[in-house]
Parts: C-alpha cells; structure tokens; sequence
C-alpha cells in the first residue's frame, strides 16, 4: 500500500511537505505542490480518510438531509448543491427524513459521529435537533422551511406570494369557491402557503372559510383523502389549490375517479412544477420554484460559513412563477 513516504520519494520532497499538500496549507510552493499531486497521481495513492479526519476534526463530506426524496423538488435542489461541493472539494451525502423527526434526528446524529464538514436540512421542524449542529459548531444550511428558534442560514422561495398568485388565478379565471389543500400545520412552508391562499381570497372581498381548508402531509395519499373530503361537502368548491406537487397528483386522482372534468366543471393549481405536468391531458398549472438555484444557493452559504464561522447568518428568498396551462382556464 502507498504511504506519504512513497509519496515523498517520488516527488523528491519531504514527507512533511506531503502531509501540508494533503491538508490545504497555503504555505507550500506551488511547483512543490504540483510535485506532490502528481506524484499521488502516477502512484494512485489515496489518502487515509479516517486518520485525516482525525487530524482536522472534520471530514470533507457533507450531509443533505431532505424530508421526501420521492418528491421531484428535491432532485433538481440536490444537484445544485453538488454541483457546488464538488468545485469546491466536498462530496454530498443524501440523506432522506421522509418527514419523520425521530429519522431525522438519527441523522443528525450520524452527521455529529462523523464529524461532516457540513449540513444543508430541510427540517422537520424541530429546533432542538438543529441546535446540537449548531452547539458542535458544525456549520449548517437550512432549506425550503425556516425554523423558529434558531438563528443559522436559509434559503427559502417567497411561499406567500406564490401562493397568492395561484389562488388569485383561478378566481380571475371564473371559480369561485376555491379550496386549498396545504401540509403539516408545524411546517412554515404549509403555514406560508395558505397564508397567501388566504390573502388573495381577502382582497377580493372573500372571506375564506374553514370548510375549504384541509390540512395533509405533503403526500399524494394526503391529497387524494383531503380532494375527497372536499368533493363531499355539503357545498363542494369549483377549484383547488394544492400547497405541493405531490398532493396535487393525489387530488388529480381523485377528481379523474370521480369523474369530475377539469377544467370545465372545476379548476386545479398546484404548487411546484412537475417535469411531466405540459404532457398530461389536461396540462397542469403549476406555481414553479427555483429549485436549482434553491441547492446551489444553500451550498454557496455552506462553503461561505465553513471559510468564516463567525459571520452573521443570512436568509435568501427567491422568487417563484406561475407556469399558466389547462388545468385552470374554463372554456368560455
């Protein structure tokens, strides 16, 4: 097995000078340093991670816990934060809470064990898990949801204003007793969401009622239940808004099973656009997110609290679209 000493030998340096390459030291020459790596290269040597970690106290990993890794948000989120970490020298580790705060909090744990060089979180909501990363001074990014109760970097979309704008869409378009499915209570993104489902009823002089509020779990299952739930009110609505791109499918579902025509008989807008959501009949109306710019905003945070520590936290809101389709345009 090659070792540093071999390393040392082939570049004609001392093995001191190695162990400065392989930790970052600014301080080495760049034609010395050049040595070394290409040295490492012929020689295929690979570094001893666990005794690295060791010597730095961290790893070069870090950790991207997300709450669903079956919703389509993420995937374009998580590769805007590797795409990040790998020019800047880290590798990502995915790990998914599936909306479970005793997983989430494991992987919490595991990210503290193994020293990670980082955390970029979609939370469940739990400030207390959070703050062991914090206390660790582990540096941590959080994403999609804002926490209470701890002061740290975040990157969030403007929630209400989409939201707003998608319920404002449907009553323009004619519907006029629009419903909203959104998530978890706990959750600031379901919170900030009918908030703006809200609003929009509001400036139109609507006042919104209980009735056409349900409250679900960010699943298509929850949509379905919640789509169904207001189909057999006494008073059913015309239109829907759903808070996520998953409870959107569900409430799609539910009106295909019920026969219900959309758009002609009731109106649907959902929230995060769906890659295959201009292919279906009717095509689906979607508010948009930047997902990408999402990830790669959170991992440019990341980067900058691991160089500075003690610099003062920042949140980012980026701005959201409404990708206009069938789903919400009644035939005159």
């Amino acid at each position: 097995m090659t070792t540093i000493y071999d390393v040392a030998r082939h570049a004609q340096v001392s093995p001191a000078t190695v162990s400065r390459v392989l930790n970052g030291r600014a301080s080495v020459d760049p034609v010395m340093a050049e040595r070394v790596q290409q040295a490492m290269r012929e020689l295929s040597y690979r570094p001893n991670a666990v005794a690295r970690n060791l010597r730095l106290n961290q790893t070069s990993l870090w950790a991207v816990i997300i709450s669903d890794i079956g919703n389509p948000f993420f995937t374009s989120m998580v590769r805007g934060v590797e795409d990040v970490a790998q020019k800047a020298g880290f590798s990502v580790a995915l790990c998914n809470s599936d909306e479970d705060p005793e997983k989430e909090s494991r992987y919490v744990a595991a990210a503290l064990a193994q020293r990670m060089a980082g955390v970029i979180i979609s939370t469940s909501g739990r400030a207390s898990v959070i703050n062991k990363l914090v206390e660790a001074e582990i540096p941590v990014v959080a994403i999609d949801r804002q926490l209470r109760g701890v002061n740290l970097d975040t990157v969030l979309v403007d929630n209400t204003h989409g939201a707003e704008m998608a319920t404002a869409h449907l009553l323009d378009g004619g519907y006029r007793r629009v419903a909203c499915i959104t998530g978890p209570r706990r959750i600031s993104t379901a919170a900030e969401r009918l908030r703006g489902y809200q609003q929009a009823l509001r400036s139109r002089g609507i006042r919104p009622a209980d009735r056409l509020i349900r409250f679900a779990d960010f699943r298509e299952e929850g949509g379905y239940q919640a789509m169904a739930s207001l189909l057999d009110e006494t008073e059913p609505p015309d239109a829907v808004f759903a808070t996520n791109n998953l409870m959107t499918v569900g409430a799609m579902e539910c009106l295909v099973d019920r026969g219900v025509e959309v758009p002609a008989r009731f109106g649907v807008v959902g929230f995060d656009d769906i890659p295959w959501a201009h292919l279906v009949k009717p095509s689906l109306t979607t508010v948009s997110q930047p997902t990408y710019d999402v990830g790669r905003t959170a991992a440019l945070l990341l980067t900058e609290r691991i160089t500075n520590p003690t610099k003062t936290p920042s949140t980012v809101t980026l701005r959201t679209g409404l990708q206009v389709r069938e789903s919400s345009s009644r035939p005159s």
